[in-house]
């Protein structure tokens, strides 16, 4: 029997049938058993248990002198461009007076983690061009996932939050009444979006082999979560969020308020 090819997500729960899709794939065009988990650490991508994993762009820049990129996707709608990219959308409650990020000083925020570029990165570097810094938010909540932040928000336990868009475009298709109780008002970005990676252990040939099923999968179920299609993506991609990294942590700002 052939060795099983271990596939982890340490992204969104909301998007994990395009994964599970992925694998079911791969698995079926390679004729290699295989099997999708749900990341608990990343250390994991370097202890020989992971082959390959779904990760978000921020640990992929910190280990992409380790980890091979494969592919990223496509999402559906034309503010995406045909590109493999994603935007960060700020949200608030719907009767929040706020208009813009700006309009958010003295707020309580919402992230998901601190590994996460859409939720945490991505916001520091905002606040770091507009030359302030964490105490511009009155409080933060780590929330966990951007699923956890929407509710929060939805719900006024927390004032704002900076939501991957692909993730808050699948909430409001499943849950409708979301965009009732939540508004839009600045978006950062776009972003290179998450890669699919290989880990050190992967040899050539089956990075190869797997890149090539999964830029050739069309719908068949990539649009439970709005996906059209996955490209090819490699590690010059993902220089946007390197700079912004190096930028963040060149101004001090980065881990804090992590905790």
């Amino acid at each position: 029997m052939k060795r099983e090819l271990v596939f982890a997500t340490y992204l969104a729960p909301s998007i994990k049938p395009v994964y599970d899709l992925v694998v079911e794939t791969v698995s079926k065009e390679l004729e290699v058993p295989a099997r999708l988990v749900v990341g608990e650490s990343l250390d994991q991508l370097e202890g020989g248990t992971i082959d390959f994993a779904f990760v978000c762009g921020l640990p992929y820049v910190r280990m992409s002198d380790r980890l091979i990129p494969i592919a990223a996707p496509v999402v559906k709608g034309e503010r995406y461009e045909g590109r493999p990219i994603y935007f960060s959308d700020l949200i608030v409650g719907a009767s929040s007076q706020a208009r813009s990020f700006a309009d958010l000083r003295g707020h309580s925020w919402a992230y998901n983690e601190p590994d996460s570029h859409s939720g945490y990165l991505i916001t520091l570097h905002r606040l770091l061009e507009m030359g302030e810094d964490p105490t511009f938010f009155s409080r933060w909540e780590r929330a966990g996932f951007h699923q956890e932040s929407i509710r929060r928000v939805a719900a006024g336990e927390v004032d704002a939050s900076a939501i991957d868009s692909q993730v808050l475009e699948v909430a409001f298709r499943d849950q409708p009444e979301l965009a009732r109780r939540l508004r839009v008002i600045d978006t950062l970005g776009p972003s290179t979006i998450q890669p699919l990676v290989a880990s050190p252990s992967v040899d050539v040939s089956l990075r190869e082999a797997v890149r090539s099923v999964v830029t050739r999968m069309r719908d068949g179920g990539l649009d439970q979560g709005l996906v059209d299609r996955f490209v090819p993506v490699d590690r010059g991609d993902y220089d946007d969020i390197r700079r912004m990294l190096r930028e963040v942590e060149a101004g001090g700002m980065l881990g804090v308020p992590a905790a």
